[in-house]
């Protein structure tokens, strides 16, 4: 009941989100037009009444297959992942064309009117219009929609996360539904509607035409960016109340194996008993083991286990890791055991290749496991880079701690847990570790390039996929980038397209500018006051330093940008 309750609340918090905002005209629109007589292009024939629970019904099937089984279809298909959005955009485009000239829907019709039943065009009910704009529907992500991608993506599909599935789309379409229904009684009802059927079909079929050219060109995107989220608020609140905290976390679902780990959420500064450590599953390599042989955590019951989530060019993992490296090599001998689960946010970091050389150029010689399918990071409810769990001798989690700091305290609990599992043991002196730790907020948030997840671009225009044109704006905030050139913006990262190069303009504050770039050239970075930076980059995407010890800690830093080399984000430490 938690999870049917939270999943209604979820949807019906998005339901009213300003996201939606680009998919109502058209369901008010659409639901009331009609649909033309086959054979007798100017007329029309009255919708079906249930028509708006057709096209709400069919959404919220399509919308529900998508976000639990797109992108692990996909994958094995080793199909991009946008496949399906734009083939709902080429629908809803043809169908929008098909409203606007009947003789041409008629045409789209033909295939089907073999089929042992009505036409497609006969009674209109409108499901098939339903199931496309279902592919192309991305409500904002909250805390429910992004436990159900997490677990679509990553193939833990069981009864809880089609349960939340199902109730967060029924949330989602009430208010939808509502949209539909009162387009549908204004054009049944209202004389003037009546008398401009046709007029009203037509409406409809140029906002399908806007909805899918919108869409193409990621339209809705920017109209989300200019309002804001008025629900974020409540959002929030329903994934910190006590039903939603035990209806799924913030990046998996709860399940028996992870389900006491919130016991550890209390009090950082001590141990705590949050239930058997789950599985390392879903494991596609290990590195720095005998003969690449695969880790099992009940193998290591009388040792104290510390777990450690990260990624290559992750910058907080970066600062964090000589941490861990020390602990390995002062407390190995006492009973320690440290494993990395590198779990990556880009695609590069699955090559094997690259997390090795990561690895090996920050002096890692414990375990390390590439959990590519995020099936470990979801079996740990994880949602943090870097994040340390800290496991006793009887393979008990006893603390958690997400993201940098407090290395002093993971220590202690360490050194106690050693203490615990043999008595008596004489341990080696603490390791002297500065904590490079930046004071929250101080600095510039992680800032990527790629179309999938931009943020902080303030040049004019739009940020969109595709080959570009950018120019400089006159003046540009703080803590955020501007290009200048032609560019091509991927989905994880942007490249140069002219021989002459391009230039990104940063507006930073960091003790630390990092960037995480692919490909072969020389970048030019030309800092506050005019210093130039000159960094070679070459093969497999990699983080650079721009800015380091004794350089501007804030202001507008150039960067001079080769062809051939791929930029996928700035880190600030």
């Amino acid at each position: 009941m938690d999870i049917v309750l939270i999943g209604l609340l979820g949807g019906l918090i998005t339901g009213i989100s300003p996201c939606i905002l680009p998919v109502l005209p058209v369901i008010f629109l659409t639901a009331g037009a009609k649909p033309a007589v086959p054979g007798k292009t100017p007329e029309v024939i009255p919708a079906k009444r249930s028509r708006p629970f057709w096209i709400i019904g069919g959404l919220v099937v399509s919308f529900s297959v998508v976000t639990m089984l797109g992108s692990l279809l996909l994958g094995l298909l080793s199909i991009p992942q946008s496949t399906i959005r734009w083939v709902g955009v080429g629908v809803l485009l043809l169908i929008g064309v098909g409203m606007l000239f009947p003789g041409f829907e008629q045409l789209l019709e033909k295939p089907f009117q073999r089929l042992p039943r009505r036409k497609v065009g006969d009674g209109g009910n409108g499901f098939g219009m339903g199931l496309a704009l279902g592919t192309v529907f991305v409500p904002c992500a909250g805390p429910v929609l992004a436990a159900i991608i997490v677990a679509g993506a990553t193939g833990t599909i069981g009864t809880e996360t089609v349960l939340l599935t199902l109730s967060f789309a029924i949330g989602v379409a009430v208010p939808l539904l509502v949209f539909a229904l009162a387009g549908s009684s204004v054009a049944q009802r209202i004389r003037g509607f009546r008398k401009r059927e046709r007029a009203i079909r037509i409406t409809g079929g140029i906002a399908l035409i806007a909805l899918a050219t919108g869409l193409a060109f990621d339209v809705p995107q920017a109209l989300q960016r200019l309002i804001p989220d008025y629900t974020a608020g409540l959002q929030k609140e329903l994934a910190d109340s006590d039903a939603g905290q035990r209806a799924l976390s913030l990046g998996g679902l709860v399940t028996d194996e992870n389900r006491e780990l919130d016991n550890c959420m209390e009090d950082p500064e001590t141990l705590h008993s949050c239930g058997i450590a789950p599985p390392l599953k879903g494991i596609d390599t290990w590195i720095n083991t005998p003969d690449g042989a695969a880790i099992d955590l009940e193998e290591l019951r009388g040792q104290v286990v510390l777990v450690d989530f990260w990624a290559y060019s992750c910058i907080n993992c970066q600062r964090s890791i000589p941490h861990l490296v020390a602990w390995d090599e002062t407390y190995r001998d006492a009973g320690l055991t440290v494993i990395g689960v590198h779990s990556p946010e880009y695609a590069f970091e699955k090559e094997t290749a690259n997390v090795s050389a990561g690895a090996k150029k920050f002096g890692i010689e414990y375990p390390v496991a590439l959990d590519n399918n995020l099936a470990t990071w979801t079996n740990y409810r994880n949602r943090y880079w870097p994040a340390r769990y800290l496991i006793d001798a009887t393979g008990t989690v006893r603390h958690i701690y997400f993201g940098e700091g407090e290395y002093d305290t993971t220590e202690r609990l360490i050194r106690e847990l050693l203490t615990d599992a043999n008595p008596g043991i004489k341990l080696p002196q603490k390791t002297d570790i500065a904590d490079a730790t930046p004071e929250l907020g101080s600095t510039t948030a992680e800032t990527f390039l790629g179309s999938s997840k931009d943020r902080n671009y303030a040049g004019p225009g739009d940020y969109r996929p595709g080959d570009n044109d950018f120019v400089l704006p006159e003046q540009q905030a703080v803590d955020t980038f501007a290009l200048e050139g032609a560019w091509n913006i991927a989905t994880q990262y942007a490249t140069p397209t002219a021989e002459s190069g391009g230039t990104v303009r940063l507006n930073y504050r960091a003790q630390e500018t990092r960037v995480v770039v692919a490909g072969e050239g020389a970048l030019e970075a030309v800092l506050p006051g005019g210093e130039v930076h000159k960094v070679k980059v070459s093969g497999a995407p990699q983080s650079y330093q721009l800015v380091g010890p004794g350089d501007p800690t804030e202001g507008v830093l150039e960067l001079r940008v080769p062809q051939g080399l791929n930029l996928y984000s700035f880190t600030f430490g």
